[in-house]
């Protein structure tokens, strides 16, 4: 018995001795790097990440960066990337180590990561432990995470909160909650700047090559401004900034003598990001009437089909599609007001070719698709069927 107790105390002994150490070389690696964004909030995160990292090399600084989005992406300082690979496909936060790690090999003056944590105590040891950010963002509040930071938005804006840096700077483009976030900054000691959207005028948004938001860029150039970089160089910089795979897109396809423009709206999988998104095509007239809506449904996300069957009618749509499992919850919550036509075509084993098909076969010349929810699943399948087959136009 003492035999097993002295091996118990050797092993228990040395799990110390090593967290000890790679702990000290976790910190060292964190000091070498003079600058350090954590970015966090519900939507936008990648792409502020991108932003903030493409404007900072627009100034001349060394930055890697690191996002967790739709696709995880491990950005060099010449604006390279490589997949973030995982031991089985699972995100865990202590990855945050290996790759501060890494950074901290390029030797950067700044170094920017998305914040991958979504639990309240894990948003904190995220900042507290793995980064230490100099400079925090929080892009916005929204309904999403409920379970997790919930149940009401105040109480996501304060569980968000706890990733801002005490004694630090913290950057948010949200309004609505802004006092809630006032409130919880005073808290930490840390400053908090709310950047206005309207500041951002067409022309800068002119040089991005795919779909942005002027709140994003905002916040972005704030950061910059934080860190000594000229305005028109953090706009060129974030102008030539690689999008993430999950960017807010239009495609035009053709399919005979129909043109179909689609609009993947999967990444916004809140319902007033989605809205909002939706919005903003119609404004500027990248989707016309008619406009025809695609919900993906997820057996693990039926609150969240729920909510973007209840948004139907602000999408301005005349045709509602349902896809992917359960589809009923989203249809038993679209609004009975709503006098559009539904299809549902839900089901994992609804043939693909059968989807696009009946979608098709409601153009009578020309009409654009929204897709909302959220992507995995018959969302993914759907996108790749639409790729291999539909004719660009």
């Amino acid at each position: 018995m003492s035999f097993l107790y002295t091996v118990f105390s050797i092993a228990l002994g040395t799990l110390l001795i090593a967290g000890v150490v790679e702990q000290r070389r976790h910190q060292r690696n964190l000091d070498s790097i003079p600058s350090r964004v954590l970015v966090n909030g519900i939507r936008g995160k990648s792409s502020v990440t991108r932003l903030c990292a493409g404007a900072l090399r627009g100034g001349g600084l060394t930055v890697v960066a690191k996002t967790t989005g739709t696709a995880a992406r491990f950005i060099h300082p010449d604006a390279t990337e490589e997949p973030v690979h995982r031991k089985f496909d699972i995100a865990n936060v202590v990855e945050q180590i290996g790759i501060v790690r890494r950074a901290a090999a390029a030797q950067p003056d700044v170094l920017v990561m998305e914040c991958m944590a979504v639990m309240p105590p894990l948003q904190e040891v995220n900042q507290t432990k793995l980064i230490q950010s100099t400079i925090g963002v929080l892009s916005n509040v929204r309904e999403d995470h409920l379970q997790e930071m919930g149940p009401t938005l105040q109480d996501v804006a304060r569980s968000l909160s706890r990733s801002m840096p005490v004694g630090g700077i913290c950057v948010t483009a949200e309004r609505d909650l802004l006092h809630i976030l006032q409130q919880e900054a005073d808290k930490r000691s840390c400053r908090l700047i709310a950047v206005d959207p309207d500041d951002i005028t067409d022309e800068d948004m002119s040089g991005f090559r795919h779909h942005s938001f002027k709140e994003n860029v905002a916040i972005s150039l704030e950061v910059a401004r934080l860190l000594g970089i000229p305005r028109d160089m953090a706009l060129k910089g974030m102008w030539q900034a690689p999008p993430d795979p999950g960017v807010l897109t239009v495609e035009s396809y053709r399919f005979g003598s129909k043109s179909l423009h689609f609009a993947n709206v999967f990444a916004a999988n809140d319902p007033r990001s989605t809205v909002m998104n939706v919005q903003e095509l119609i404004e500027r007239q990248q989707i016309q009437s008619p406009v025809f809506t695609l919900i993906n449904c997820r057996p693990d996300r039926v609150e969240r089909n729920g909510q973007m069957g209840e948004i139907v009618p602000e999408l301005l749509t005349d045709k509602l599609f349902v896809i992917g499992h359960p589809s009923k919850s989203a249809l038993v919550k679209v609004p009975s007001g709503w006098d559009g036509s539904v299809f549902d075509l839900g089901g994992a084993n609804f043939p693909v070719e059968d989807v696009l098909r009946t979608i098709v076969e409601q153009i009578d010349q020309e009409a654009s698709l929204v897709a909302i929810g959220n992507i995995h699943g018959q969302g993914e399948i759907l996108l790749r069927h639409l790729e291999r087959t539909g004719v660009p136009c």
